[in-house]
């Protein structure tokens, strides 16, 4: 091998050992920002359960985020989309406001009730710190990459508790159709720490559970016709929420020239929708009850814990809240929409209710975010290693029928695979 290879396989992997090592403590200043927001995110829920009448200021305080970012945001607007970016071309920088812009305006989002996830502040937390990070310590263009994508691992492993599902989805939402490995163990290392951070600040996450008891897979068959269908749907839910997220944007930017008015008017459909519906189960993230007997994610697992439409609602509510210029991420609905559609589906096929709900939960995540491999392994760290085959064929059947365009934008696309499949498929003669 030339000299000058050895010199940069050397440079590469010492670039890659450096970077590696400021992740630690990176991570853990990411960790204990995550821990901060869902301390104040719980806060914020549980204050607006108790006055409920916070939801009719939800107007202003839509105004109120809007002029935040018109006016001190800059490029902060286009969130997690704006990491990415930086991730496939530096340069433009990720500002060090977007931090306590993202965590502030998705805790206002929340206390007036507009229905968000969480994701996407942990991630965009975890891009300004780790960019602001590798701005002070002078890193070059291929190490503040691998920063940057451990900066996602760690914001998502610690908001989800999921440390192996940050490593993965890192480096597999950069690219649809192909996953690059080479900022793996920053990742597996930011992925860590974030999450025991987190838990050494005593955040404690959700636990869920499946109840069905597998009687293996030779005895499965049945089931497994039943989980593809159900896939198929999760899939196109995945479809339907991504295309009406962007659809409204789209609309409501066409419709209002003064731009101050999309929040308002958003805000007042949502304060509308439940008045019709007569319940707030649609409101803000969806995992605590307001109420005895609301629908939420952890109630979506039992029996009768979810109506007909709940996920249909719940789409709806979100691609308003989001499209309309609020804050907060799209995986804690997607969650939501996935486990009440799984509990619809389970009482249509006369299947397990919290299987379902958990094969919802992951694969209408996974069809949005264009992540199959880190969504199988979500199910593995959230419901246990017994079932990983309906993880991964609920996940991936799901991406395959979600179409080509997930929730973000700025996500690349390589289908040179698919190409190359379908090239020998058709040249194939018999």
């Amino acid at each position: 091998m030339p000299v000058s290879k050895i010199s940069n396989y050397f440079s590469s992997y010492k670039n890659l050992l450096w970077v590696s090592l400021i992740t630690v403590p990176v991570s853990a200043v990411i960790g204990s920002a995550v821990a901060l927001f869902l301390w104040l995110l719980s806060w914020a829920i549980h204050y607006r359960f108790a006055h409920t009448w916070l939801l009719y200021l939800l107007p202003l305080a839509g105004i109120a985020i809007h002029f935040a970012y018109k006016l001190y945001g800059k490029s902060s607007e286009r969130g997690n989309n704006l990491i990415i970016d930086e991730i496939h071309q530096p340069g433009a920088g990720v500002p060090k406001r977007l931090a306590p812009l993202i965590l502030v305006t998705t805790v206002i989002t929340h206390l007036f009730g507009g229905s968000a996830g969480r994701e996407g502040t942990a991630v965009q937390i975890g891009g300004s710190i780790a960019h602001w990070f590798g701005s002070m310590f002078k890193l070059d263009a291929t190490a503040m990459r691998y920063l940057l994508t451990a900066g996602i691992a760690a914001g998502f492993g610690a908001v989800f508790g999921t440390p192996f599902t940050g490593m993965i989805f890192a480096v597999e939402v950069l690219t649809n159709g192909r996953v690059k490995y080479d900022a793996l163990l920053p990742c597996l290392i930011a992925g860590f720490v974030g999450d025991i951070t987190v838990s050494l600040w005593h955040v404690h996450h959700t636990a869920y559970h499946i109840n069905y008891i597998s009687a293996g897979l030779s005895n499965e068959g049945l089931l497994i016709l039943k989980v593809i269908p159900a896939s198929i749907l999760f899939g196109l839910a995945s479809l339907a929420f991504a295309e009406a997220t962007h659809r409204i944007k789209k609309l409501f930017l066409a419709w209002f020239k003064h731009t101050w008015m999309i929040p308002l008017v958003g805000a007042l459909i949502i304060i509308a929708l439940t008045f019709i519906i007569g319940k707030p189960d649609y409101l803000s993230l969806g995992v605590d009850p307001e109420h005895p007997g609301a629908v939420t994610i952890v109630s979506a697992f039992n029996p009768n814990g979810a109506d007909p439409f709940s996920w249909l609602w719940k789409l709806i509510y979100t691609a308003i809240t989001l499209g309309t210029g609020f804050k907060g991420g799209e995986v804690t609905p997607l969650f939501y929409i996935g486990a009440t559609l799984g509990n619809t589906l389970a009482g249509l096929l006369s299947a397990p209710v919290s299987l379902f709900a958990a094969l919802g939960f992951i694969a209408v995540f996974s069809g949005a975010t264009k992540t199959p491999i880190a969504c199988t392994i979500m199910g593995i760290e959230l419901f246990g290693p017994h079932y990983t085959l309906f993880f991964a064929l609920a996940c991936f059947v799901a991406y395959l029928f979600s179409g080509r365009m997930g929730i973000y934008n700025s996500q690349l696309r390589d289908f040179t695979h698919l190409s190359y499949f379908k090239e020998k498929l058709f040249k194939y003669k018999p």
